[in-house]
């Protein structure tokens, strides 16, 4: 399976292009990213790296770059059960953001085929881990609660949708 053109659309419309190496939490918070939320690496740039511009072609070659490896990582990680489209293609962004050790548990759950339980988790991810004060702490990061009810939803039983539109 690959990630079908309009869920990949639409993620590369959420992830905002930006020109330059930012810090995903705000100032001095969050980790080096850049261009089209390609993680540099965790932890906050440094000056060098807040300087450092990229061009329209860097970012959307290492989009590409890093979706492909995020559409092998689900199908490593997921080899027991079939999964729908919009399953799959939920995987890749959720591991294309969160990365592959972290959705390495909700691969467990698709493969024992326990969608909810693969649905709940997801849902919970949206926690990140910053330094304030020298000590790192855990808080909500608004951007990725949407972001995880989109993800979790094709994991969600008929069942549980039909409870949630009462």
């Amino acid at each position: 399976m690959r990630m079908s053109p309009a869920a990949r659309t639409r993620m590369r419309d959420t992830e905002k292009v930006i020109r330059h190496y930012y810090n995903d939490m705000g100032k001095d918070k969050g980790n080096c990213t850049w261009g089209a939320g390609i993680l540099a690496h965790r932890g906050v740039c440094s000056e060098e790296e807040l300087a450092r511009k990229v061009s329209d072609n860097e970012v959307n070659k290492e989009f590409d770059k890093r979706v492909g490896q995020a559409e092998s990582n689900v199908r490593r990680g997921v080899d027991r059960t079939a999964l729908t489209q919009d399953q799959f293609d939920a995987l890749v962004s959720l591991t294309f953001n969160a990365g592959c050790g972290n959705a390495r548990d909700v691969y467990v759950l698709a493969n024992k085929g326990d969608f909810a339980g693969a649905a709940k988790l997801i849902s919970g991810m949206t926690s990140v881990q910053i330094n304030k004060g020298g000590k790192k702490k855990y808080v909500v990061a608004p951007g990725l609660v949407k972001r995880r009810a989109e993800e979790s939803a094709p994991f969600q039983s008929d069942s549980d949708n039909e409870r949630a539109e009462k």
